[in-house]
């Protein structure tokens, strides 16, 4: 005979980290629960690979489960889950049952591509910390012609001043795609995280930058993901 895997609510949604068992059981009788749409009532019980449950007319995440967001940002969003200004945030973008999700690194508004986004704290852990210097990859147009020497010193480092005004030294590695004499089409790879470093060096050295992508963080890449499109793991 098959076991029978139909288990309480209040112990799916304790079982999943959601709440504890006893708020589960206040927030069922509150009628905040609902399953498959039907409002559920103490008692009920749930298939948990069948079943849809909804708190607050959103969909439970199980906490217990490592949730993978790979995310084209499209320029105009910010990297931040609120902001004072009321301007667009990459949370707008990403289903709203996952807003708990935090971003490996950031992108400034005006720059576009990969944001990896996860619960997972050991993996944001290994791809930002200082000293494990993960690689971040980016396209970067720029007003100008790029010289060997610019990009000399850009490998040996400068310094550049931070968002709170200290002095950072700050390093990158250019590789040419397209050298013209009014811009210049640029790999640039970073082994740092200072808020805008890209923008700060090119500046330093006198140049704009016109569009700035990133395709790769690590050995993640944009491959196959469109503009303001998001591709979804659970592990």
């Amino acid at each position: 005979m098959q076991k029978d895997k139909k288990i309480r609510i209040q112990k799916y949604l304790s079982d999943i980290g959601a709440m504890s068992r006893r708020a589960a059981e206040r927030e069922i009788v509150a009628g905040n629960i609902s399953v498959n749409g039907i409002t559920s009532k103490l008692g009920d019980k749930i298939d948990p690979d069948i079943d849809a449950v909804l708190f607050g007319g959103m969909p439970v995440v199980s906490q217990n489960k490592k949730y993978y967001i790979l995310l084209n940002k499209p320029a105009g969003y910010i990297t931040t889950a609120e902001d004072e200004k009321g301007r667009k945030t990459i949370y707008d973008i990403i289903p709203p049952e996952l807003k708990k999700l935090k971003p490996v690194g950031r992108l400034d508004k005006d720059s576009t591509g990969l944001i990896i986004m996860t619960n997972d704290g050991e993996l944001i852990n290994e791809m930002t910390h200082p000293s494990i210097k993960v690689p971040k990859v980016y396209l970067v147009s720029i007003n100008g012609k790029l010289t060997p020497e610019h990009g000399e010193k850009m490998y040996n480092g400068f310094e550049i001043e931070t968002d709170t005004g200290e002095k950072k030294m700050a390093y990158a590695q250019v590789l040419p795609i397209e050298l013209g004499d009014k811009s210049s089409t640029l790999q640039v790879t970073l082994h740092q995280g200072i808020n805008r470093q890209i923008r700060k060096m090119f500046a330093v050295l006198g140049f704009e930058v016109v569009s700035l992508k990133r395709v790769q963080h690590g050995t993640i890449t944009l491959e196959g993901l469109k503009k303001g499109q998001i591709k979804l793991k659970i592990r």
